[in-house]
């Protein structure tokens, strides 16, 4: 591995048209998981100016049976969908929750999908599809998450809060960051550059007002990166195009899972290419990608590697995975083949099947929405949210490798 090298990630905020598409569709995820733990959907959601679309399969007992939605049902998907773009903060001409107009184009489950992944007599429940994932962690962060993104994702939950809480009223909900860092010795040493381009109401691109928003930023940024980071030699690029008033879904088309990157490890990691947004936990897109997570966390929080890195493979209807790979990238304290043979030992992990990955984080349940803006990995475990965060293996994977 080198030493010393730049490395940059980027993040989105809440309000960029493919996060607004993600959180909508996540939250039709909770709608259906909260009347039926057992419901399968794959929601797709298409957001542009004053218009939201969803399309995609369901099947969701008490809520869509046979081909019927059960009465109110319908009116209660539009209404989560215009809450979630009114939580974002959207009131503008070219999108209003209020105004904006609604398209559901949600349908039954395919059928020859359902009797692969069902549980069945002799059958236990198999993958939503094949598919292969990846997990990562490594001591670069309080969170063990790559500092670039772990920054990116940072500066902007720190100007969402300012624009909900009134302390910085100029901020409309779109913006994108990115952070490059100079890593010495493999750590992280110097802050290069900061890109942060942010909506703003009108005037603010130009003058005293144009100043007041790029001397916030700067402020954000001091806010969230370790001093030792910052010098004079950092370079800021706040609004670098200039003017940035209209954004979100009334200046580029949204659509769920096109910010991938963003959502796991900032390109500092494989990513196996799928998304996470809009399915259930059947779907080994997102439920593998958890656990993998998890386990690449509690081998790092176990002090058993630096870094690390793990991967799973699926095959559609088949209920264990093909393979499970462990990459500590040469930090590791013991051979990655013991940490994978340990990890095959744990049986509260249930042989990483689908059912087995779900009954030990308890992914059956509403808790998606807030993983949708943000990152899905890095986030405090609070309750039943962000479950795959916790460090709870921590003992079990260190009782396995000294046995």
């Amino acid at each position: 591995m080198r030493s010393n090298y730049l490395f940059t990630s980027e993040s989105v905020s809440e309000g960029h048209p493919d996060k607004v598409s993600d959180q909508i569709s996540d939250a039709i995820v909770d709608l259906f998981l909260s009347k039926d733990p057992e419901a399968r959907i794959a929601c797709e959601t298409l957001t542009t100016t004053q218009l939201v679309v969803l399309a995609g399969e369901i099947r969701c007992k008490g809520v869509f049976e046979n081909g019927e939605w059960a009465p109110g049902a319908q009116e209660e998907i539009e209404a989560t969908v215009r809450n979630v773009v009114r939580r974002i903060g959207y009131e503008q001409d070219g999108f209003h929750w209020q105004t904006l107009r609604f398209e559901n184009n949600l349908h039954a489950q395919s059928a020859h999908i359902a009797q692969g992944v069902d549980a069945g007599e002799n059958k236990d429940e198999g993958a939503g599809d094949q598919g292969i994932m990846f997990g990562f962690a490594c001591d670069e962060t309080p969170d063990l998450m790559p500092a670039t993104l772990d920054y990116s994702h940072k500066i902007l939950q720190t100007m969402a809060d300012d624009r909900h809480s009134g302390a910085a009223p100029f901020l409309e909900p779109d913006a994108k960051s990115q952070v490059t860092l100079r890593f010495e010795d493999g750590k992280p040493a110097l802050a290069t550059a900061i890109v942060v381009s942010t909506q703003h109401k009108q005037g603010y691109d130009s003058g005293a007002k144009e100043g007041e928003l790029h001397d916030y930023v700067r402020s954000v940024v001091a806010r969230v990166l370790p001093a030792s980071l910052l010098s004079n030699e950092t370079v800021y690029h706040i609004n670098p195009t200039g003017s940035f008033v209209i954004g979100g879904p009334d200046g580029d088309a949204g659509l769920t899972g096109r910010k991938i990157i963003v959502d796991t490890y900032g390109g500092a990691s494989p990513h196996g290419g799928g998304a996470f947004s809009g399915k259930d936990p059947t779907k080994v897109d997102r439920s593998a990608a958890y656990i993998t997570r998890y386990l690449a966390k509690n081998i790092v929080a176990a002090g058993l590697a630096k870094r690390c890195t793990i991967q799973l493979a699926y095959a559609i209807g088949v209920s264990e995975p093909l393979s499970l790979y462990v990459d500590t990238h040469g930090t590791g304290t013991v051979d990655d083949a013991e940490i994978e043979a340990a990890i095959g030992r744990i049986g509260a992990l249930g042989k990483l099947t689908p059912r087995g990955i779900r009954t030990h984080l308890g992914l059956n349940k509403p808790i998606y929405e807030r993983t949708a803006a943000y990152g899905h990995f890095g986030r405090k475990s609070d309750g039943d949210y962000f479950p795959w965060e916790k460090t709870d293996l921590v003992d079990a994977l260190k009782a396995e490798l000294a046995a």
